[in-house]
């Protein structure tokens, strides 16, 4: 069990690294051939080939230039300035300038210099891998087993008690998640990612709370590891190709309808179905946390809910909305008014500080969560949000 110290007293739910180039390639399957994930030269850009396609979901994988982190404050702080999403980027800098961005002894420096003591890890790139292998549940689970060995080596499941890299399970194939979550539980990971979705199944989709996955969800009770929702590429675009059919997702020409159409959607609906297909009630001590969903969606879905349970007497055993304030922890986005009205929804012992850190839609530095979103709140509470219910949750020790 790790432990924080005292002065240094933010524990950051949402970090990220850049991933290295060989991270899905350097225990990947060999059987899986074109499969798995390659890399190509492609009209003199260097892109990534996910189960023969070109994926478009980080238009530079390589990470060379990155932005800035926060560097999109103003725009999503409203656009003040009404710039377009690329101005609003601004200046793009070399990755050789931020080794911290994939090594962890120069993260744990800056994390010094945060005052940051300690976070979770998620990916940037690997987010957006399982739906481009939706069709090929094999080659999901062996590009993912390769992916969380690479990044239980350069990163480490507990590393210094201080970088806690969160391996990612997909769900395509049942007994292949128990595989790998056992496999991630035997080499000290605290929380594991699964994708915000219905899992694609032959001929349609299936609830992630099926029986069928019983299994998983059991090991995650029993061992108590954290099951994470980080936002990815969550399959919903559908949605918006019913609207505006050949438009192709990464298109510059797109209309602005998809973030109307699915923000804060596929999370709500996640979290929707986890109730009302009773996980909770046939694993009493599943935790879970949604990571970088931001937190404006749950006021919406716990009025529904309430309706539901009251339309439908004797379904629920507890009323839904007290089960979601029990078993799911939230880090809102920086620009949510986290105040009386979504404290009125939301208990701030599971709401926690996720800085999206060193990402352009994040904050430039951890702290600034605290500054913009927190220091309105009474000092017990903003400690809570920033640290202790970070540690309650995974179950680390406090200093």
């Amino acid at each position: 069990m790790g432990s924080v110290r005292q002065d240094e007293w933010i524990f950051d739910f949402d970090n990220h690294y850049y991933e290295a180039p060989d991270a899905f390639t350097r225990h990947q399957d060999r059987s899986l051939g074109s499969r798995g994930i390659r890399w190509a030269d492609i009209d003199g850009r260097r892109r990534l080939v996910v189960g023969g396609k070109i994926n478009n979901y980080i238009a530079n994988p390589t990470f060379d230039p990155v932005a800035r982190p926060g560097c999109l404050y103003s725009w999503y702080r409203g656009n003040p300035d009404r710039q377009g999403i690329r101005e609003a980027f601004g200046r793009l800098e070399p990755l050789s300038e931020h080794p911290e961005y994939q090594d962890r002894e120069a993260r744990l420096r800056v994390l010094d210099e945060q005052r940051v003591a300690a976070t979770l890890l998620f990916p940037t790139l690997g987010v957006g891998v399982e739906d481009a292998l939706k069709d090929d549940p094999d080659a999901a689970a062996k590009v993912f087993h390769g992916f969380n060995r690479w990044l239980e080596e350069d990163w480490g499941y507990r590393y210094e008690d201080r970088l806690y890299a969160v391996p990612y399970v997909p769900l395509l194939d049942p007994a292949a998640a128990v595989a790998e979550l056992r496999d991630v539980l035997g080499r000290g990971a605290v929380a594991v990612n699964v994708r915000n979705a219905p899992v694609p199944v032959p001929g349609g989709y299936r609830s992630p709370f099926d029986p069928a996955y019983d299994g998983f969800w059991g090991l995650a009770e029993e061992s108590g590891i954290v099951v994470a929702t980080h936002a990815g590429v969550d399959g919903y675009d559908t949605l918006v190709q019913m609207w505006e059919p050949g438009r192709e997702e990464q298109s510059v020409l797109r209309s602005p309808l998809r973030g109307v159409l699915t923000k804060g959607r596929a999370v709500a609906d996640f979290y929707g179905a986890a109730l009302c297909h009773l996980i909770f009630e046939r694993f009493p001590r599943l935790r879970m946390a949604s990571v970088e969903n931001g937190a404006g969606w749950i006021p919406d879905l716990l009025h529904r809910l309430d309706d539901v349970a009251n339309r439908n007497p004797g379904f629920f055993k507890e009323h839904p909305r007290d089960v979601f304030g029990e078993h799911v922890w939230v880090t809102p986005f920086w620009e949510d008014q986290i105040d009386e009205r979504l404290l009125a929804d939301v208990r701030v012992d599971r709401l926690l500080l996720g800085s999206d850190w060193p990402h352009a839609e994040g904050v430039v530095a951890p702290v600034d969560f605290v500054t913009e979103s927190l220091g309105h709140l009474p000092a017990e509470d903003l400690q809570k949000v920033a640290r202790d219910n970070a540690l309650d949750v995974l179950a680390l020790a406090k200093a």
